[in-house]
């Protein structure tokens, strides 16, 4: 039998101490600040989507619109926030995060004013429309300038703290959403966005400097490989599920389950919460034990509770209803951030903008279409029976396409040899 040379077995033992968290050296403060300005700025984007879909059969009312044309306002935005990321992505690796970030946080505040004020539903798209603009230049911009600071064994902490900002995101949205809608009204789910989208540029024009990294290749890196390509998948299955799932049931419990914004936001507030709650853990387990584990845990346990729930009879506003949340929330939030170190560290630094922009695309493209099979769904009306068969069919994705999508991530540069290892 071989035995392992002096230097392997050195080699070994930082292995060990490196998934242990020992003997690290302490980041920079200035890697904390650009991860919490980034943060913010692609927390707003989460944000948005929760709020405003809250606020949608208070837009039907007010606007005189059947429930499936709201819908468009969300597919039109992920629309044009997906169009625009490939560009924007380019930008980023070639111009650097922080210029493309505040050019798009400025068009998204711009977007929103608009959309508070007028009085069409055509009018109101065009707004969502210049929203998703500017939300496809910051996406890639956030995430790429959120872990620039961080060496590629310790992203997945970081991309921990990402995915629990767009837990709490999505924790905020729905009440914010709701409170604001009852108040007030819809537009006031518009106007809340414009001083949020002004606070985070002022965070990123604070604390990101103008290149958030040496770019030698002006931008030049390899981006699509086998990782990226499934890391790519997963996100699109993740966010198809959501988004489709929150609309779903805020749709269900205002119209047929007879709550309120405000009432049915408090439900969905137990998923959000939880979404926060799995993504820190989550980053520690990339971080020790790889991508693939917990990706396979977060679409196991998002894919039970959702077939839980897609059995006919099967409450939808009581308690099994709320027992079946927590595997779901746990599940998605699990999701977030193996699938972003995965793709980030398969790649250059210098094709991060891109890599981001293809997560981001994916994401959106879920979402959209997610949210345009919810509103197929309930084109009849609200009913129990097409809730139950469109979570079937969330269900299926998650466990039929998503495991074996979720086994193929991998946590090495493509082409790239894998660690010597002791014999």
């Amino acid at each position: 039998m071989a035995t392992a040379s002096p230097r392997s077995t050195r080699r070994s033992g930082r292995r060990s101490r490196r998934r242990r968290g020992e003997g690290l050296e302490p980041l920079p403060r200035e890697a904390w600040t650009r991860l919490a300005a980034c943060t913010a700025a692609a927390a707003l984007l989460q944000l948005d989507g929760t709020v405003i879909t809250v606020a949608l059969p208070n837009v039907s009312t007010s606007l005189r619109v059947s429930n499936s044309a709201t819908a468009v306002l969300l597919s039109a935005y992920f629309a044009a926030y997906a169009l625009l990321l490939f560009p924007g992505g380019r930008l980023v690796d070639r111009l650097g995060a922080r210029r493309l970030a505040l050019v798009g946080l400025l068009l998204f505040a711009v977007g929103a004013a608009l959309g508070a004020v007028v009085s069409d539903l055509g009018l109101l798209i065009v707004t969502r429309i210049i929203q998703g603009v500017g939300a496809g230049l910051v996406s890639p911009a956030a995430l790429a300038g959120a872990v620039s600071g961080f060496p590629p064994e310790r992203r997945g902490t970081a991309l921990g703290i990402w995915g629990a900002s767009a837990g709490m995101a999505n924790l905020a949205g729905p009440l914010l959403g709701g409170i604001l809608t009852v108040a007030f009204g819809w537009r006031a789910a518009w106007w809340v966005l414009v001083p949020l989208a002004l606070a985070a540029a002022w965070g990123i024009l604070k604390n990101v400097p103008t290149l958030v990294h040496d770019n030698p290749e002006g931008g030049g890196g390899r981006v699509l490989n086998r990782t990226v390509s499934a890391a790519a998948a997963v996100a699109g299955i993740t966010f198809a599920v959501m988004i489709g799932t929150f609309y779903l049931a805020e749709q269900y419990l205002q119209r047929s389950a007879g709550y309120s914004a405000l009432g049915a936001s408090a439900i969905l507030v137990i998923v959000a919460l939880l979404v926060g709650a799995a993504a820190p853990i989550a980053g520690g387990l990339v971080d020790t034990h790889g991508s693939r584990l917990p990706a396979l845990l977060g679409f196991t346990a998002a894919g039970v509770g959702l077939a839980v729930l897609a059995i006919p009879g099967v409450s939808l506003d009581g308690i099994v209803t709320l027992i079946c949340l927590i595997p779901i929330g746990l599940g998605l939030g699990m999701l977030f951030v193996p699938v972003s170190r995965a793709a980030l560290n398969s790649v250059d630094e210098s094709a991060h903008g891109r890599a981001s922009a293809i997560l981001s695309f994916m994401r959106l493209l879920g979402a959209g279409l997610g949210a345009g099979a919810a509103g197929v769904a309930l084109a009849g009306g609200a009913t129990a029976s097409g809730v139950h068969t469109a979570v079937a069919v969330a269900a299926g994705l998650c466990l039929l396409v998503g495991l074996p999508l979720a086994a193929q991530l991998a946590d090495r540069r493509s082409g790239q040899a894998a660690p010597a290892r002791a014999t």
